[in-house]
């Protein structure tokens, strides 16, 4: 019972996938005056689906490898390594949200 369960998520998440990825490319295709087939976004979909997969996957490696059981922003940097460009927009991003978090801290022991 509990794969039927696990693969009823799998679909309703890929169906969810697919809807999510169909308003993307209509809205694009629309933007600009174009088409696109129902083969081309289940196509696009399925890319999506594999991507995320493979995503999950060295998320899941990497947070092992350092001994741990849940993945962390350090993971996520680790996986945004070839691309340096993402890399440093997602290294800034998690430093802004790290200093936006201890002011917050400090702020609300302040008060006590």
């Amino acid at each position: 019972m509990a794969d039927n369960s696990h693969e009823d998520d799998l679909e309703r998440l890929k169906s969810a996938l697919w809807y999510a990825v169909g308003q993307i490319v209509d809205e694009f295709c629309m933007s600009r005056n174009r088409n696109a087939t129902p083969q081309f976004i289940g196509a696009l979909t399925e890319l999506v689906w594999t991507q995320i997969e493979n995503v999950a996957i060295d998320l899941e490696s990497f947070s092992n490898h350092a001994g741990r059981t849940t993945v962390t922003t350090d993971d996520v940097l680790l996986l945004a390594r070839k691309n340096p460009d993402l890399q440093t927009i997602m290294g800034e991003f998690v430093e802004a949200r790290k200093a936006m978090s201890a002011s917050t801290k400090g702020t609300q022991r302040a008060k006590k």
